[in-house]
């Protein structure tokens, strides 16, 4: 008997975007199709990966160098692939997971000014052809994000940035959204809870519905 491989969807979105928000709406609409999967994030998903999210992120850690930044995130990403993704997706079952490659081109690529040939590179060192099925990008102008991600918690290193920084990462996802429309599919992140959730659950139906788990 043939082993079915399993999907591999992301969530990818500026801060302040509902991430968790809609995270919440893919695992009901998964629960509801009798799927199994695992949920993940990044940087994170393993123990090696969660203490790097730590350091990454942490407003106390102090400057990281950007390229130290950018490999940092492959090497959590490279364990989490081998201990988590790969092997979930292998027995059949599905990866639900918040952020992955994308978030590389998006923050330390267009927000740092990271070189795209060494993005590139490293993809192919780390993940090889293994890409998301679906990526599911809310997008919402940069004030509305810092608005919402403000009144949620204390800001991190990256939401501390200035805006031209979060506006070089909301360009940088709609130009990759724009280079892979048939895998990254946008979604109007500005407007009522009730309307996104609708939107999400239209593009798991479209996308995913006919799919055999």
């Amino acid at each position: 008997m043939a082993i079915t491989h399993g999907k591999f969807i992301t969530i990818e979105g500026q801060d302040g975007a509902g991430k968790s928000t809609n995270i919440n709406v893919v695992e009901a609409w998964l629960n509801a199709q009798g799927i199994e999967y695992v949920k993940t994030r990044e940087p994170g998903g393993t123990e090696f990966g969660e203490q790097i999210r730590d350091l990454i992120l942490s407003s106390d850690t102090g400057l990281i160098g950007q390229k130290a930044e950018l490999l940092l995130m492959f090497a959590s990403r490279a364990q989490h692939i081998q201990e988590v993704i790969q092997p979930t997706l292998s027995s059949g079952r599905w990866v639900l997971c918040d952020r992955f490659t994308d978030a590389t081109y998006a923050y330390q690529g267009g927000g740092r000014g990271e070189s795209v040939d060494d993005i590139n590179a490293l993809k192919k060192v780390v993940q090889g052809e293994l890409n998301p099925d679906l990526t599911l990008l809310l997008d919402l102008p940069i004030e509305l994000g810092e608005s919402r991600a403000n009144a949620r918690s204390e800001p991190d290193r990256f939401e501390q940035e200035q805006a031209a920084f979060k506006q070089r990462v909301r360009d940088s996802y709609l130009n990759l959204a724009n280079d892979e429309p048939e895998r990254i599919k946008v979604i109007d992140a500005s407007r009522s809870i009730d309307a996104v959730e609708q939107d999400v659950l239209a593009v798991l139906e479209s996308v995913l519905g006919s799919t055999d788990n």
